[in-house]
């Protein structure tokens, strides 16, 4: 099971999460593209430190919502986010390569993430500029969503991923952050869904139903209150339960 998490998301002197302390217990790393957050020093800083440790880097795409850290839906037509997507996958891929490495996936952010669950048109723009600049490249994603099957349709490999830290809805879908309960800040509790996600394959709904999920991946966000030590506590219960924690990309 891989573990990812988001970083690169500080900008100029606002610090956002502590991306040394996370690439020590991640296998992957989202490392922002600077249109939700990130500045090019703290981007070039995050992929070096994922090349040190040996982190897959992928390119954590959004809507250009700088002041709304990418989770306000803009309403951008399927060309326009193509290309969007395409500068911010150069940018990144920048920083990867002078650092010694290169971009592995795509994962799109916040409002845009849940945009191309069920948008047809924009998860195709997305994948349409991954494909574009490296058909190599793997697609981070919500299982059966729009996004995972336009990667697909288009021969780049889908990757399913779970979260150990955010509220599931009946349906498969997550809880709208702004949602009471929406994200999970106990260690016990995080740690314990991320073991029953990589056995059993299933999580626990908002409302008690039982949720499949199949994913290769578990997302721990680095901005949650005590990211670290949740990241700290997944890996712990992971490699406990004698859960094998490795990237999905070689």
């Amino acid at each position: 099971m891989d573990v990812n998490s988001d970083l690169g998301e500080s900008y100029g002197v606002w610090q956002l999460g502590d991306d040394d302390a996370m690439l020590d217990i991640v296998t992957s790393a989202n490392v922002a593209c600077g249109f939700h957050a990130g500045d090019p020093s703290v981007l070039r800083a995050a992929c070096s430190l994922a090349v040190e440790r040996s982190v897959a880097i992928g390119a954590q795409v959004s809507f250009p919502d700088l002041l709304g850290f990418g989770r306000r839906h803009l309403a951008m037509s399927p060309r326009e986010l193509r290309d969007a997507v395409l500068y911010q996958l150069g940018a990144l891929d920048a920083f990867a390569q002078v650092g010694g490495s290169q971009i592995a996936y795509v994962k799109p952010h916040g409002a845009l993430y849940h945009a191309t669950v069920a948008d047809g048109a924009l998860a195709t723009a997305v994948v349409e500029a991954a494909a574009e600049y490296d058909p190599s490249l793997a697609v981070l994603g919500l299982p059966a969503s729009q996004l995972l099957r336009s990667a697909e349709r288009a021969g780049l490999e889908p990757i399913a991923e779970a979260f150990a830290d955010r509220a599931y809805l009946p349906g498969g879908g997550l809880v709208s952050r702004s949602e009471a309960g929406s994200v999970l800040t106990d260690p016990g509790d995080v740690a314990a869904r991320a073991v029953r996600l990589a056995l059993d394959r299933e999580v626990v709904a908002i409302d008690g139903s039982t949720v499949t999920v199949e994913a290769r991946s578990i997302c721990v966000h680095s901005d949650t209150p005590g990211a670290v030590g949740l990241a700290r506590a997944v890996r712990s219960a992971l490699d406990s339960a004698g859960v094998g924690v490795r990237r999905f990309t070689g």
